[in-house]
């Protein structure tokens, strides 16, 4: 069995190294084959797959993962500004901050489950989101944003004699982090950042953080101390989001305090929950699809939509556009919304779960159960029997594992 699943795993993976590495090719035909949003489809992505192992796996809603996104991104371009305009410094330096302002954020928050975790999350974020926006102005450069100027230092740039005039754009060994080099670069850390989370998922680790989400009462009353992996869990993914906030500047070197407005933490919580919360590949999917609809939906017009339905009579077209326009342009959310709560009534496990049915349908067997759903406790009481009594057994470590093996 452990062969099979490894290999499963391995196919899956190069599957997806594949669908990435093409992207280029098979979103051309949909509208979204240009630079621009194929970075952000692998930059969000990559900021949902850290989210996923603290929500999906761990069961910890959090609302303030954007501060870790914004703190990532200030980080980089101040990094671009006094050291180099390469981007690994800059990744790696931002990665660092976000993770240690994510394990003071999580040694406090953790200290509360359920709402008030997430309600706690949600403050931190919106502290930092007013410290950016005012407090901090001299490091933030406030409303305005912070962005590269002609007099920055670029202590290392000079010392290395690799220092150019003018405003220069971050590289990566001398090559422009633009167009469709950026992506690339974007697309690689996407693909090293889910090979990861695959292995978090697979490692008695991760077994375990699924264990705190389907009991972690169970998991207390056999000695397991749990918060230090909660804040394993919740270090890692401020990481993540570390990461995606870098390479936000990375490809455009400005960092604003509207990255860690709520707004961003909570379309986070839509990805993953669109794409399948606890799955591997569900984040990914989800990220795409809301970034599509906010780039494409939202570029549609009256004209455009005219030209689309042009084949009809004219008071038919009309009518037709005057309907679809209320859903695209500037109402693209009223379509996301509805998705989400067809997908939220009707696939609870989000688009994974209508993949697996679809794949279920195509080849006769029952459909799999989903990693996990979001509808899944967090944070249950322990196991009650019939009539409410305890449950008469107590779990050992291997029933532990078990309650979040797939």
């Amino acid at each position: 069995m452990m062969k099979i699943s490894a290999r499963k795993d391995l196919l899956l993976f190069l599957a997806f190294v594949v669908a990435v590495l093409a992207m280029p090719l098979w979103l051309a035909p949909f509208g979204a084959g240009y630079p621009d949003l194929l970075q952000r489809f692998a930059i969000y992505g990559i900021f949902a797959i850290g989210f996923n192992i603290l929500f999906g796996l761990t069961g910890y809603l959090s609302f303030g993962h954007a501060a870790f996104l914004g703190v990532g991104s200030y980080t980089a371009v101040w990094c671009f500004k006094l050291f180099t305009i390469d981007a690994l410094p800059a990744v790696a330096l931002a990665m660092l901050v976000a993770g240690v302002f994510a394990l003071a954020i999580g040694y406090v928050s953790l200290r509360r489950s359920g709402i008030y975790f997430a309600i706690l999350t949600l403050a931190f974020a919106q502290m930092s989101y007013n410290l950016a926006y005012s407090v901090l102005t001299p490091i933030t450069n406030g409303e305005t944003g912070l962005k590269l100027a002609r007099n920055d230092p670029r202590v290392l740039d000079h010392l290395l004699g690799t220092a150019v005039p003018g405003i220069p754009t971050p590289s990566l060994f001398g090559m422009s982090m633009t167009g469709y080099q950026g992506f690339y670069f974007c697309a690689a850390m996407l693909i090293i950042a889910f090979y990861i989370a695959m292995r978090i998922t697979r490692s008695p680790f991760g077994l375990m953080l699924k264990g705190i989400k389907s009991n972690q009462n169970r998991l207390k009353y056999t000695g397991v101390h749990t918060r230090p992996y909660a804040l394993a869990a919740f270090v890692i993914s401020g990481l993540y989001a570390g990461l995606a906030g870098a390479l936000l500047a990375v490809t455009d070197p400005l960092a604003g305090a509207e990255r860690m407005q709520w707004t961003a933490s909570g379309e986070v919580v839509l990805m993953t929950i669109l794409g399948g919360a606890g799955t591997l590949l569900g984040p990914v999917l989800g990220a795409a699809i809301i970034k599509y609809f906010e780039n494409i939906f939202s570029a549609f017009n009256s004209q455009t939509l005219h030209g689309f339905f042009a084949f009809l009579p004219d008071p038919i077209e009309n009518a037709v556009v005057s309907v679809t326009g209320l859903f695209v342009g500037d109402g693209w959310n009223l379509t996301l919304g509805l998705m989400f709560m067809v997908l939220v009534i009707f696939l609870p496990g989000g688009v994974m779960e209508g993949i697996n049915r679809l794949t279920a349908l195509f080849t006769g067997r029952p459909p799999g159960r989903t990693e996990a759903t979001p509808g899944a406790p967090a944070h249950g009481h322990a196991a009650h029997g019939p009539g409410g009594r305890p449950a008469a057994h107590r779990p050992g470590p291997a029933s532990v594992a078990g309650a979040g093996a797939e």
